[in-house]
């Protein structure tokens, strides 16, 4: 039980932790409301899936034992990070539906996708769920009880960033929004370039 609460605890200091997922959640909830802003929390957990099964898999160890491989990596995500980035940074007239009901929003599956591949690319995760295994799991562990951790992580970040969706698809900060979406996708765009470039520099 101790382990258990030692990988909740690590998940939660790193779910909510202000990263790539949080910005590319703040962007599309405000660009796409409620259910892009959800859809894109749904890509982010099972973005987590993906690192939790390499990791499981022993491809992360490969991974840390290549350098070549890892530098891959990093600089895949760096480079979507990046690019996201510069499409916000560009995207300064609100939708024609940001007024509309929340709970509507086209386009589904990409809201979706994005979530996935910047948590998917982002070797941060990778180190998260790596270090998660290794330090606080024991080797010893059954793998289906891994495999409930490796859920566990992935349905903390859709529960959380479900939350985040929520609130910046509310009709208050809507409202707030239709006069100020310019600038924020500025300030949401250099965040993003900025982290694509810590990314790559790090």
């Amino acid at each position: 039980m101790t382990e258990f609460w030692a990988v909740a605890l690590i998940t939660g200091l790193a779910v909510v932790s202000p990263g790539a997922d949080f910005a590319m959640v703040t962007r599309n909830s405000l660009a796409g409301l409620r259910r892009a802003g959800v859809l894109t929390a749904a890509g982010i957990a099972a973005g987590v899936l993906v690192h939790v099964g390499y990791t499981l898999f022993g491809v992360a160890a490969l991974m840390s034992h290549s350098p070549q491989l890892f530098v891959l990596v990093k600089y895949a995500g760096a480079a979507w990070l990046l690019w996201l980035g510069f499409s916000t940074w560009r995207d300064r007239r609100p939708p024609v539906n940001i007024t509309a009901d929340a709970s509507t929003a086209p386009g589904g599956w990409r809201y979706f996708r994005q979530g996935f591949l910047t948590n998917a690319l982002n070797p941060k995760t990778t180190l998260f769920v790596l270090s998660a295994f290794l330090q606080l799991v024991n080797p010893h562990t059954p793998l289906a009880v891994q495999l409930l951790y490796g859920a566990f992580m992935s349905l903390a970040h859709l529960c959380w960033f479900s939350l985040v969706a929520l609130f910046f698809s509310s009709a208050w900060f809507r409202r707030q929004v239709l006069r100020w979406y310019g600038w924020i996708n500025r300030i949401i765009g250099t965040l993003l370039m900025l982290l694509a470039g810590m990314l790559a520099l790090t």
